[in-house]
């Protein structure tokens, strides 16, 4: 495919809707020693949203080739599904196909582009996981280069945990009580939902130390709830903390202090 037709069918795409990026999924398609060396997403960090803020992030796209790279014609998009009838489903793309372009050298270049994705953008949790970015390059010379999978970032749904532990004060040695509770964004409801079934470390602080050491671990029930025991041996502080998933992020619950007596 001719890079004039490339250009067009991304351009065009702005003008749709925010949910299907109308670009065949296709082989990498080049002409000439064009190449596209590195994508950036979001500085390298996962892309997490909520049930309401619009996140802004970046994607860095670096070029190079014996002409060097014509700016205005490299630029992204990121998409999760491929579709049946070769669009994509969910994707986004920047506002300004131009980028803020920066040249390394006479051959190579790196362009910039600010995208934002609201939890509206996936419009539902199956697209939280891996999203692809497709990127375009076209050189001084007529060289171009549309490669479909320059790079892989994850769009998670946030994650919140909670811990309370009780009572206190409380006598030393004797049992305490930690609950706590584990939630995520709901994409098709807008509100924060209990996260089911996951593993999470109860963890300790001694007073007057640096380090959390785990005590057990507890799994979360079917509306994301925890709730343990354990023995208060010391004054200091308890929290959970969830390791993530494929679909969510880590967290840590704020800490919670217990004065031994």
């Amino acid at each position: 495919m001719h890079h004039g037709t490339t250009v067009a069918g991304f351009v065009g795409a702005l003008a749709l809707s925010a949910l299907t990026i109308p670009v065949a999924a296709q082989a990498d398609d080049f002409s000439g020693d064009i190449k596209i060396t590195k994508v950036v997403v979001n500085g390298g960090k996962d892309i997490v949203l909520g049930t309401t803020d619009v996140k802004t992030f970046t994607i860095a796209v670096t070029a190079t080739d014996d002409s060097g790279i014509e700016v205005g014609n490299t630029f992204p998009v990121m998409w999760h599904t491929p579709l049946p009838n070769g669009d994509y489903y969910a994707g986004v793309m920047p506002d300004n196909i131009a980028g803020k372009c920066v040249r390394q050298s006479f051959t190579t270049t790196t362009c910039t582009y600010t995208l934002k994705m609201s939890p509206r953008t996936p419009q539902d949790n199956t697209t939280a996981g891996t999203w692809t970015v497709r990127a375009h390059a076209l050189a001084n010379d007529g060289d171009y280069i549309t490669k479909d999978s320059a790079a892989k970032a994850k769009v998670l749904r946030n994650s919140r945990l909670t811990v309370n532990a009780s009572p206190e004060p409380v006598k030393k040695n004797k049992t305490i009580t930690v609950t706590g509770a584990l939630t995520r964004a709901n994409w098709e409801t807008y509100k924060y939902g209990g996260y089911a079934k996951q593993p999470v470390k109860l963890q300790f602080k001694k007073k007057g130390t640096s380090t959390y050491k785990t005590l057990k671990t507890v799994t979360t029930d079917s509306k994301g709830n925890l709730r343990t025991t354990t023995k208060a041996t010391a004054d200091g502080y308890f929290r959970y903390s969830f390791a993530g998933t494929s679909t969510s992020p880590a967290v840590a619950s704020a800490a919670d202090y217990v004065d031994v007596k």
